[in-house]
């Protein structure tokens, strides 16, 4: 177990939140010096921390606390009707395990995606610069999992595998293949991942109740928060 107390974190500048107008956000990081393992990163996901890049992040906004860790408890978890059908939906998809990396064929999957539905976010415009900063990583328990049909790329999740479960970075996805719903796919996958690896958990990043693109989190029943120093499960 690393001594917590011992390490150094860091408060940001006030700056504009990403997912509130007219909200201000300040965010805590981790010594970027600090060497980062799975271990040390599991136990501050407990503590509701996520990565992004090389930095372990949480929310430390003075004014608003709407940021709330979320996971699934995949051994609770029971899925819906719906979300059966989602899985039959795309059983003809193969799934592989690459390292991160940059490449046409990722990029170009992940710039479609970025302009047909995060036109309005601090995302666009796409660059590979932003791609490689933000999801390339030489860390050993960063993945990329690629989905495809036959040949094809139709989508692609990042996922950070820790002792205590996944933690689901990101996932892009052909904008164009609605019927398919490879977004909630993706998180069905990695449950199932989870199961098939004998981890805990599954680590979605925040919940924010009043975040229109948060609100499909909630649809993966039961989902525990991080409230008040500690892990409930959500009413």
């Amino acid at each position: 177990m690393t001594e917590l107390a011992r390490l150094k974190f860091y408060a940001t500048q006030p700056h504009a939140c990403s997912y509130l107008p007219r909200e201000t956000a300040t965010t805590l990081f981790l010594d970027p010096s600090q060497p980062m393992d799975s271990t040390l990163y599991a136990e501050l996901s407990e503590l509701g921390f996520r990565r992004s890049g090389d930095h372990l992040y949480r929310p430390h906004c003075q004014q608003c606390q709407a940021c709330i860790p979320a996971r699934i408890p995949v051994d609770l978890f029971c899925p819906t009707r719906g979300q059966q059908r989602i899985v039959r939906r795309n059983q003809d998809l193969k799934v592989t395990r690459q390292r991160p990396h940059l490449c046409d064929e990722y990029y170009a999957l992940y710039e479609r995606y970025i302009n047909a539905r995060h036109a309005d976010g601090d995302m666009y415009p796409p660059n590979p610069d932003q791609f490689e900063s933000f999801l390339v990583r030489d860390l050993p328990f960063a993945w990329f999992y690629e989905f495809r049909l036959e040949q094809q790329l139709v989508a692609l999740a990042v996922c950070d595998v820790m002792p205590n479960g996944l933690s689901a970075v990101y996932t892009f996805f052909d904008p164009e293949l609605d019927k398919r719903s490879l977004g909630r796919y993706a998180v069905l996958w990695q449950i199932a991942e989870c199961q098939r690896l004998n981890l805990a958990s599954l680590y979605l990043g925040y919940w924010i109740k009043d975040c229109r693109k948060m609100s499909y989190k909630r649809e993966y029943r039961p989902l525990e928060v991080y409230v008040q120093q500690r892990w409930a499960l959500m009413t």
